[in-house]
């Protein structure tokens, strides 16, 4: 009976050049991708239940710096909660005091009023124990210490303090929550324990992230996560947040942040161009059909792609293209391979030796030893240790031909990773009237005479991936314009689920 695979090939170099094929993005394309996003921000600013959910914030200013004070942040979002202290300095810096408590799976799981008196006790004890501040002393009678809380489940936010739990996730089922306002069932607790403080603002990580970049930076326009998962928050003018119409903060006017949800652009599979990788990772996924843009660029599901690409190479007939058609249970192992490995196996072939000579491959489908070079050899012997080490192949199953391979494959993963990261920090700029697509001379430009344009960023992607930053520049320059690109300042903004809460309290305070 003949071979049968979904790799069945005439030579090995052809099938590599079409997996290149199916993983590399054209400039033409991120266009309209681009424009994919500026049709779902737009959408999603107009009406509720959208997949890019366009959250409005009612974080109506982002801090400049210069703001000075004390005060408390929250983040629940899994097995720890974590209370912190933040002193701003007013000279766009601060020190930051924290402590992490455990949620017992019987309070995630019991009354919501014992899960929020735990939580009140917690800052208690901190206050107590851990503050830098004095919070007994010189202190008037009533006076609040005010408090921003990062709440990581779902939530419908219609003030600034004001959010309608909407369901648990993560293990979390407390009794007596869901459909009640978060903020309301922490205040009452604190209020329970006669403590002096106030919760002012309800906030989302990514926020924070823009927040926390604005402080350190004296300002910024768009907040995102490229990490584990991925998300984005820019400022937004309140006219263009159509399903707003007729309340408060419209009539206000002005400018709100928004939390867009972008990990969940184009479910309707219209704009990504999908390969059968994509779409086996996303059938085996526990969310089949949502959050497609986070799939096809986060540090979650990025090693998983890579794994299964692999996988299809030790399968193919009539011969194997990778480690003589053995696999191991490490590389079997559902999610076995993680984003590390690959940042791993991309550090290693970059190495300290950065000359052309360094990165000479024959072709990867008829490879020959004899025509590596002494400089590219090294490197590839230390991807081979990586595989060995977190594959657990043994070392004379992996040829120098298979590191070459995998250091390709994992390349392409992550270069269209950042490719479609930066398409999304484009199209905020477009959004905001920042820049033009390609082709396009009739959007009103606006903020010419901005020098910067702030970017504040947070993930594993984007601080430890080789190069990865790089490659959303790359990518900005292609789609927005070297001027634009160069006044664009991508910078870190660590915690914005800790220092971006206490932020937003500032800001609570001074709307």
């Amino acid at each position: 009976m003949p071979s049968i695979s979904a790799l069945q090939f005439a030579d090995a170099q052809s099938v590599l050049d079409n997996i290149e094929r199916q993983f590399t993005i054209s400039d033409d394309t991120l266009v309209e991708i681009a424009k994919g996003f500026l049709v779902e921000f737009e959408e999603g600013l107009n009406n509720y239940g959208k997949d890019m959910a366009m959250i409005p914030t009612f974080v109506t200013g982002v801090p400049d710096g210069t703001e000075q004070g004390t005060f408390l942040a929250l983040d629940l979002g899994g097995t720890n909660l974590r209370v912190c202290e933040v002193v701003l300095n007013g000279d766009k810096t601060f020190n930051l005091t924290q402590k992490k408590f455990k949620v017992s799976d019987t309070l995630k799981q019991g009354e919501a009023s014992a899960l929020f008196n735990y939580i009140a006790e917690s800052v208690d004890s901190f206050m107590t124990t851990h503050s830098k501040t004095d919070y007994t002393t010189g202190r008037k009678q009533g006076d609040s210490v005010y408090l921003g809380f990062t709440f990581s489940f779902p939530v419908e936010q219609t003030a600034l303090d004001r959010g309608k739990i909407l369901t648990w996730t993560k293990g979390f089922s407390a009794k007596n929550a869901v459909d009640h306002d978060v903020v309301q069932l922490l205040q009452d607790a604190f209020d329970r324990k006669h403590m002096h403080v106030k919760c002012v603002a309800l906030v989302n990580d990514t926020v924070g992230t823009l927040l926390t970049r604005a402080y350190i930076s004296g300002g910024a326009l768009i907040g995102a996560i490229f990490g584990t998962g991925t998300n984005g928050a820019y400022v937004e003018d309140i006219a263009k947040l159509k399903k707003l119409d007729g309340s408060p903060a419209a009539a206000k006017g002005g400018h709100m942040v928004i939390n867009c949800e972008w990990g969940a652009f184009d479910n309707s599979r219209t704009y990504l161009p999908m390969t059968p990788y994509d779409n086996t990772l996303d059938r085996l996924s526990i969310n089949p059909k949502y959050q497609t843009f986070e799939k096809f660029i986060s540090g979650m599901y990025l090693g998983e792609i890579v794994r299964h690409i692999i996988l299809s190479l030790v399968d193919a007939v009539p011969q194997a293209i990778l480690f003589k058609g053995k696999s191991t249970s490490a590389l079997n192992e559902h999610y076995g391979l993680d984003t590390a490995f690959m940042s791993a196996v991309e550090a290693a072939w970059i190495g300290e030796d950065q000359s052309a000579e360094a990165f000479e491959l024959p072709p990867l489908g008829a490879f020959d030893d004899s025509k590596l070079n002494d400089k590219v050899q090294p490197k590839l012997q230390r991807i081979k240790t990586v595989i060995a080490e977190t594959l657990h192949y043994k070392p004379e199953d992996i040829s120098f031909q298979d590191a070459a391979i995998v250091r390709s494959l994992c390349a392409l993963v992550a270069n269209r990773a950042a490719a479609l990261s930066g398409t999304a920090v484009a199209a905020v700029l477009v959004q905001t009237h920042r820049a033009r697509l390609p082709g396009d001379t009739t959007r009103e430009l606006k903020h010419q005479n901005e020098s910067v344009i702030g970017v504040g960023v947070d993930g594993s992607l984007v601080e430890h991936y080789p190069a990865f930053q790089d490659k959303i520049r790359a990518t900005l320059r292609n789609l927005v314009g070297e001027d634009v690109e160069k006044r664009v300042d991508i910078g870190l903004a660590k915690d914005g689920s800790g220092v971006g809460a206490a932020l937003c309290a500032l800001q609570a305070l001074k709307q």
